[in-house]
């Protein structure tokens, strides 16, 4: 199994001279179930990792889900987050006694989180434009998830919804409702 240590997010930087933002350089990794044994059956765990949305359109574009070119590209441009994986969380893991495995591509963000070439996050340019804030001109209305501050992935979306609990009550308040209900 996994060892005892492991931490709940993990990145991987394949070649540094070619930047955070090269194709298939980057991958992040999340292991929740760390932190919060119950999210998975005993003695395993839950693993979420991906691409900072750098993978290219492109390559996908017009491809029939369905089709036996789709299932190749789509194993072919994983592999790379395998590796990561495999390197991150050390010898203890193997993809091979993974459960349950959803790979997801552009096309399927695309498809079923109706997102635009299958992107993460709001449309705006990285280094040039901030991510929008939680609040809207609707009283009452927040926003909070990839498309706010602090962006994109598992921790940063975790926080945006963090934000907006701690600008509606007290953290000391958090506490109270929690105890409340047994969590």
């Amino acid at each position: 199994g996994l060892r005892e240590d492991l931490g709940i997010h993990h990145i991987v930087v394949n070649d540094w001279d070619r930047g955070v933002d090269a194709d298939q350089n980057v991958v992040l990794i999340s292991v929740p179930s760390v932190l919060s044994p119950d999210l998975a059956p005993p003695g395993k765990h839950v693993l979420h990792a991906y691409t900072p949305g750098t993978e290219p359109f492109e390559l996908w574009k017009g491809l029939d889900p369905r089709s036996a070119e789709y299932k190749k590209l789509k194993a072919e441009r994983s592999e790379v987050i395998w590796r990561a994986v495999e390197r991150a969380l050390g010898p203890g893991f193997s993809r091979d006694k993974c459960d349950v495995k959803l790979v997801g591509t552009p096309l399927t963000h695309q498809r079923f989180l109706r997102r635009n070439r299958g992107t993460y996050g709001p449309a705006i340019q990285a280094g040039k434009e901030t991510f929008p804030g939680h609040s809207t001109p609707i009283p009452q209305l927040y926003c909070c998830g990839d498309s706010t501050f602090p962006g994109i992935g598992v921790p940063a979306v975790a926080a945006s919804g963090a934000i907006v609990a701690n600008s509606l009550v007290s953290v000391s308040q958090h506490s109270e409702l929690l105890d409340a209900i047994g969590i």
